[in-house]
C-alpha cells in the first residue's frame, strides 16, 4: 500500500496555505518512522483537523510533533491523539489544543510508554473542564513539569490547583504558571527520588552487560503502594519512580529489580501449573521461584547477590500486620545467604534443605512447586497462614508480582517480543471494490498477513455461487471492539479489558420462521390485538382546556348559552392538537451460550428453539407497531473472544434475508454479559428515539471460562446496566433460570425482570411483557 502526499495536498493548502512549505519535509519525517497504515492515519488526522476551522497553527503543531511522537511510543496513538484534539475542540481554542501537541513529544519521551501517553491525554481532557483557564501556562511548562514529577504526580499537582482556585480564576493561572508558593509546594512534594526515564539506558546496558541480550522495558504508573513490577508480553514494567531506600540509591533498587525480572526470563523454561492452587499456596510456591532463578544469577554474577542482600537487610518503614510475613522475609534472605540463620528451628531446617538441593534442582521448577507446597504445608500445620493481601505486603521491595511464573510464554530471542512498533503488527482496513481490485497486493494471503483487506459487503464470485469467504470457508468478522470491565474487589474497571467482535451465524430455510407464525396462530392472534392497542394514533384533539391553541366551538356555544341562563360558564373552552407518537428504539438481546441447546423438561424442544419462537413473534409484533428493534445475540469464549451475532439490525425490515438468519441461530460457548450489554447499548445510543429499551432474554446468569469467581461477572453485569442508564437506556431481563432470585433482583433491580418458570410458555411470555414495557 502506497500513500500519495498529492492525494492530501489540495486539502491542506486550501486549510491552511501556510503549511505549503513544511508539508513535504513533515511527510518525509513521518513515512521513515511509520507504517503505510500509520502514515494514512496520520494524514486522515491531519484532514480532520483542518475541517475544525481552528487556524493553521493548529494543523502545522499536528503535523511537525506527531512523527517525533510516534518515534518515541509507536503509532498507535495517532488515533488517540486526533481523538482528544477532537474533544478538547468543543471546550477550548486553538491555540491550547496546539500548544497540547507540542507537548507531546516531550510527555512522550518522558512518559515512555503508550499507555502513559494516554493517561496523559485524558488528564489534559479532565483539566479542561475542571480548570480550564490553567491549561496555557501549564503546557508552557510541560518540560519542567515532566522532568520532575511521574504521570500521577503531574495528576496530583494539577488536581490540587483545580479544587484549590476553583473561584479564584486569576490565581488558577498563576498557580499553573508556577507562580504561587503553593505551585512550588505541592511541586516539590510530590517530586520523586529518581525517574525511570532518566536511568533507562544506562539499565539496559547493565542487562545487556551480564546476559548478552536485549531487554525491553516500560514504565508503569507507581501510585499505589500495593504495586508491584511485573513481566507482561516479554516486556519488564517498572515503576516509572522510585524513591531511595536508606543509603541505597534509586539508580540501585531499579538495578536490582530489573536483574531480578531479567533472572525470571532467562532462568524459567516452563509455566508451573496453578491448577488446583489457592492464592496463599501460589505465593509460597513464587517465593520459592524467586530464591531459584536468583541463585542461578548468583552463581553467575555473585554482586547481583550482594544487591538484592542489601536491601532486604534495609530498615523497613512500614510495620507488618502478622508474624508469619517477617518469618518469610528472614527466610528469603536465609535462601539467598545461605551463612544467615533465624531463631525459628523448623524454618532453619527448610533452609538448608533448599540449599542442600538447589544445585541439582536450578534449572527444574517443579522444585520451586514441591518446596512451595511443603513449606505453605509448615505454615498451615500451625494455622500461622495470614490473608493474600497480607502475605503479598511483604517487604522485599525489589521483586515482582510473579504473573510470569504462572502466565508464562515461551521466549525466542529469534523471533523478538511482541511489543512491536506498529509497522510490525498486523493492520485491518475497510477498503472499496475498486481499491481491492487495484491494489490487492496478494490475494492468497494467510490470516498472519501484514494488512488485511475486507469490504463492506461480500465478495460475490458468480462463476463460484457464492463469495470468497464462503469459497474459502472462513467466517467474516469484525474489527475487534475493545470495553472495560468492572473488578467488584478493587472497586475499579479494568480499561479494554474484554475484546468482542461481530460474527455472523450461518443462514437457514426462511419458512422454518413462517411455519412458526403458523403453528403459534393463537398466539399470533392475541399479537395482533396487541399492534392495534399499541400502534400509534397520529394527531389527537385534546378538548376541555383552559389554554389551548384554539377554540372548541361546541364548548364555546356551551359556555354562551350558561351565560344567557345566568350560570356561571366552564372556562375550559379551547383544545389543543396533540401528536400520539411512540418515541421507542429496542435491541433484543439473546444469550446463545452452550446452554440453550439443552431439551426443556416436559417438551421435545431446546431452550434455543424457543427463544427462535419467541423473536419470530416479538418480531412480527415490534414490526407491525413500527418501532425501530433489533434483534442480537452474543456468546464468549473467555475474555478475548466475545461474539456478538446481529440478526436483525434497526435498518431492515422483518424480510426473508432477517428470518433465515434467525432461521440459523446457533448455541454455543459461555455467557460473558456485561461485555454483550455494553455492545448493545453502543447501538441503541446511535438510534435518534428518546425512549431506548435494552430486552435482555438468557436461561442463566453471567459466566465465562476465564473466570472462577461467581460473583466477578455478576457484578460487572450490575454495573453495565448502572453505566447504560447513566446513558439513558433502560435494561430489562427475562431470565429462564427458576433459580434466578438468587442474583437478578441485584443485578437489574427489584422492577426490571421477569422470570419465566414455564420455559415452554417463552413464545407467548415475550410479545407481552414487551407490550407492558412500552405501552
Amino acid at each position: 500500500m502506497t500513500i500519495n502526499l498529492d492525494d492530501y495536498r489540495d486539502c491542506f493548502e486550501k486549510a491552511a496555505p501556510e503549511i505549503r512549505d513544511t508539508l513535504e519535509s513533515t511527510f518525509l519525517e513521518a513515512s521513515r518512522v511509520m507504517s503505510p497504515a500509520g502514515l494514512q492515519e496520520y494524514m486522515e488526522g491531519g484532514k480532520g483537523l483542518c475541517s475544525l476551522g481552528r487556524g493553521h497553527d493548529l494543523v502545522l503543531a499536528y503535523l511537525e510533533e506527531m512523527p517525533m511522537v510516534a518515534k518515541e511510543v509507536g503509532e498507535d496513538v495517532i488515533r488517540d491523539v486526533i481523538a482528544a484534539a477532537m474533544k478538547l475542540s468543543s471546550m477550548t481554542s486553538g491555540e491550547v489544543i496546539a500548544l497540547m501537541f507540542a507537548s507531546l513529544p516531550t510527555a512522550a519521551r518522558r512518559l515512555g510508554d503508550a499507555e502513559l501517553v494516554r493517561s496523559y491525554l485524558q488528564l489534559i481532557h479532565q483539566m479542561s473542564a475542571k480548570a480550564p483557564r490553567g491549561m496555557r501556562p501549564m503546557l508552557r511548562h510541560i518540560d519542567e513539569l515532566l522532568s520532575k514529577l511521574t504521570l500521577g504526580g503531574l495528576r496530583r499537582w494539577v488536581n490540587f490547583g483545580a479544587e484549590a482556585y476553583r473561584r479564584d480564576l486569576n490565581k488558577q493561572v498563576e498557580y499553573f504558571d508556577l507562580k504561587t508558593a503553593d505551585s512550588l509546594k505541592v511541586l516539590q512534594k510530590e517530586r520523586r527520588g529518581t525517574l525511570f526515564i532518566d536511568v533507562q539506558r544506562k539499565l539496559n546496558f547493565y542487562l545487556r552487560a551480564f546476559w548478552g541480550r536485549d531487554f525491553f522495558l516500560r514504565p508503569a504508573e507507581a501510585d499505589s503502594p500495593s504495586f508491584k513490577p511485573y513481566i507482561e508480553n516479554h516486556i519488564v514494567h517498572l515503576p516509572d519512580a522510585v524513591d531511595d531506600i536508606g543509603e541505597i540509591k534509586g539508580l540501585e533498587i531499579y538495578r536490582a529489580i530489573a536483574a531480578h525480572a531479567s533472572a525470571h526470563m532467562c532462568y524459567s523454561t516452563s509455566a508451573i501449573s496453578a491448577e488446583q492452587l489457592s492464592p496463599a499456596q501460589m505465593f509460597f510456591i513464587g517465593l520459592i521461584e524467586d530464591a531459584r532463578v536468583e541463585y542461578c544469577a548468583g552463581q553467575e554474577f555473585p554482586g547481583l547477590k550482594r544487591l538484592w542482600k542489601s536491601l532486604m537487610q534495609a530498615e523497613k518503614e512500614s510495620r507488618v500486620e502478622h508474624p508469619t510475613v517477617e518469618r518469610l522475609e528472614e527466610l528469603a534472605l536465609m535462601l539467598l545467604e545461605g551463612d544467615v540463620s533465624c531463631d525459628d528451628d523448623e524454618i532453619s531446617a527448610f533452609a538448608g534443605k533448599f540449599l542442600a538441593d538447589i544445585e541439582a534442582n536450578k534449572g527444574n521448577n517443579q522444585f520451586s512447586w514441591d518446596l512451595g507446597m511443603e513449606l505453605f504445608h509448615v505454615f498451615a500445620a500451625r494455622k500461622e497462614v495470614p490473608s493474600l493481601r497480607i502475605l503479598e505486603s511483604i517487604r522485599i521491595p525489589y521483586r515482582d508480582d510473579n504473573r510470569i511464573v504462572w502466565e508464562f510464554e515461551e521466549f525466542s530471542w529469534e523471533k523478538g517480543v511482541e511489543y512491536l512498533p506498529a509497522s510490525k503488527r498486523q493492520v485491518r482496513r475497510t477498503v472499496s471494490l475498486i481499491e481491492m481490485v487495484n491494489e490487492l497486493d496478494v490475494e492468497f494471503a494467510g490470516d498472519d498477513a501484514q494488512e488485511v483487506w475486507r469490504l463492506e459487503t461480500p465478495f460475490w464470485l458468480d462463476q463460484e455461487g457464492c463469495t470468497i469467504n464462503e469459497l474459502e470457508g472462513k467466517e467474516p468478522i469484525s474489527d475487534p471492539y475493545h470495553y472495560q470491565e468492572w473488578d467488584y474487589q478493587v472497586q475499579l474497571h479494568r480499561p479494554d479489558w474484554v475484546t468482542l467482535h461481530e460474527r455472523r451465524q450461518p443462514k437457514a430455510d426462511p419458512g422454518i420462521i413462517d411455519d412458526i407464525l403458523v403453528e403459534h396462530r393463537p398466539i399470533a392472534h392475541r399479537i395482533r390485538q396487541i399492534i392495534d392497542m399499541l400502534q400509534p394514533e397520529g394527531v389527537q384533539r385534546v378538548r376541555n382546556m383552559e389554554d389551548g391553541d384554539e377554540i372548541d366551538i361546541n364548548a364555546a356555544v356551551d359556555a354562551m348559552i350558561s351565560i344567557r341562563m345566568g350560570e356561571h360558564p366552564n372556562p375550559r373552552i379551547t383544545m389543543r392538537n396533540v401528536i400520539k407518537s411512540r418515541d421507542l428504539a429496542v435491541v433484543v438481546l439473546l444469550d446463545l451460550s452452550e446452554s440453550t441447546n439443552e431439551t426443556v423438561n416436559g417438551s421435545d424442544k431446546t431452550v434455543l428453539q424457543l427463544t427462535r419462537e419467541a423473536c419470530a413473534l416479538v418480531a412480527t409484533a415490534i414490526d407491525g407497531i413500527g418501532d425501530p428493534f433489533a434483534i442480537h445475540g452474543f456468546a464468549s469464549d473467555g475474555r478475548h473472544d466475545v461474539q456478538y451475532y446481529r440478526f436483525k439490525d434497526f435498518n431492515e425490515k422483518f424480510s426473508d434475508e432477517v428470518k433465515s438468519r434467525l432461521a440459523g441461530m446457533q448455541g454455543g460457548l459461555s455467557t460473558r454479559m456485561g461485555a454483550a450489554m455494553r455492545h448493545a447499548g453502543q447501538h441503541l445510543l446511535k438510534q435518534p428515539e428518546r425512549r431506548k429499551l435494552l430486552l435482555l432474554v438468557t436461561d442463566g446468569e453471567p459466566a465465562d471460562i476465564d473466570e472462577r469467581d461467581p460473583q466477578y461477572l455478576r457484578h460487572d453485569t450490575k454495573k453495565a446496566v448502572e453505566e447504560l442508564y447513566s446513558k439513558g437506556v433502560m435494561s430489562y431481563c427475562l431470565t429462564l433460570d427458576a433459580g434466578a432470585d438468587d442474583y437478578v433482583k441485584r443485578i437489574f433491580g427489584a422492577n426490571n425482570y421477569t422470570i419465566i418458570d414455564q420455559v415452554e410458555r417463552l413464545p407467548e411470555k415475550l410479545p407481552v411483557l414487551f407490550a407492558t414495557l412500552t405501552s
